[in-house]
């Protein structure tokens, strides 16, 4: 049976690399058209060398109007703002659209505030926050995706669950996060480099994360009150993956099993999400390379108080098998597709 078409516009990246890698498993989808301006002309196992003998592709110049009428389904992996005008001509074409960028995760207002002004406007109400396991119905109907942020989607289902179930004081949630380089991305930046990474932990952008209006604001609207998150972010010196330690203050007095009855009960029939036993917290290492969540708990009865522990792989569930999963539910396929490859160990 023939396959749907993908056409990736920013191909040479981290997460498209990603992309590319749970697209060659894909039963249902390939990648057929790729993009990468610096790179164009070349092919992409040259900019990839781990997919010699997997892929054959020539990387094109980025041009919505290039883009070959057999594409069902574009992804994009560029620089906010630049997607955004991608899209506004894109959106013209009979297909789906998924954007890993920022530009269509905020409301208007939000991100005039922390971007500046919107260059597609009046293509906002129509996107679809890319979080299945709290927007599945409103995915399945949907054209344009704005997926998820690494460092909200980790936050985000850690938090869901109490907050919906009204259990925590919306305006004392803590969010503190580690990630690996590769969530800076692949361009080259001295921040990055090696020496300057290795062997040293430091936070950044220390209540001013671009990511923290958007967890506010999808939780906000999930669980219908107001929600206000204190959020910093660490930069470690790993390639991959997302730690986030959430507190919380509970409403009245909670075991950490009935914490986890509630999880269970809330992601019950996830496939990627994992909840940890009693006195279990979770690694990055044990999510490496996959699509899943795991989360772990401890909750404090002596002063009503918790702390959520949630593990991803920032550039899987926190970014490329993320629009996977996002272009299964779209498209009418099984939601694991493509995504079934257990996690890297060790």
């Amino acid at each position: 049976m023939e396959k749907n078409k993908a056409a990736i516009l920013g191909a040479s990246g981290y997460t498209g690399g990603e992309l590319l890698r749970f697209l060659l498993m894909h039963p249902h989808v390939e990648a057929s058209y790729l993009t990468a301006d610096k790179h164009a002309g070349r092919n992409i196992s040259d900019v990839f060398p781990h997919l010699g003998g997997f892929l054959d592709r020539r990387l094109e110049t980025l041009d919505p109007d290039a883009l070959p009428e057999d594409i069902d389904i574009v992804f994009l992996a560029l620089p906010h703002g630049e997607s955004a005008r991608v899209v506004k001509e894109l959106h013209k074409r009979n297909v789906k659209i998924i954007d890993l960028g920022a530009d269509f995760r905020l409301s208007h207002g939000v991100y005039r505030d922390w971007y500046g002004e919107h260059p597609c406007p009046e293509l906002i109400e129509e996107a679809v926050y890319g979080l299945p396991e709290i927007n599945r119905q409103a995915i399945k109907g949907a054209k344009l995706i704005a997926n998820p942020g690494c460092y909200p989607t980790s936050a985000i289902l850690g938090l869901a669950p109490l907050l919906k179930e009204g259990l925590i004081e919306p305006d004392s949630i803590i969010v503190d996060s580690k990630s690996g380089v590769s969530g800076a991305g692949r361009s080259p930046s001295l921040d990055h480099h090696f020496c300057e990474v290795n062997e040293g932990v430091r936070a950044y952008k220390v209540g001013e994360h671009r990511h923290m209006p958007e967890i506010e604001e999808v939780l906000s609207v999930y669980s219908g009150t107001g929600v206000n998150v204190s959020f910093t972010p660490h930069l470690i010196p790993m390639d991959r993956g997302i730690l986030s330690t959430i507190y919380v203050r509970l409403k009245k007095k909670r075991t950490t099993a009935q914490l986890i009855g509630l999880f269970e009960e809330h992601y019950g029939g996830e496939r990627f999400i994992r909840i940890s036993p009693e006195k279990v917290y979770p690694s990055t290492s044990q999510v490496r390379g996959s699509n899943f969540c795991d989360i772990g708990m401890r909750a404090a009865t002596e002063n009503n108080t918790a702390i959520i522990v949630s593990v991803i792989d920032n550039l899987v569930k926190g970014a490329s098998g993320a629009a996977v999963q996002n272009m299964n539910v779209m498209m009418g396929f099984e939601e694991s597709a493509g995504l079934e490859a257990p996690p890297i160990f060790p």
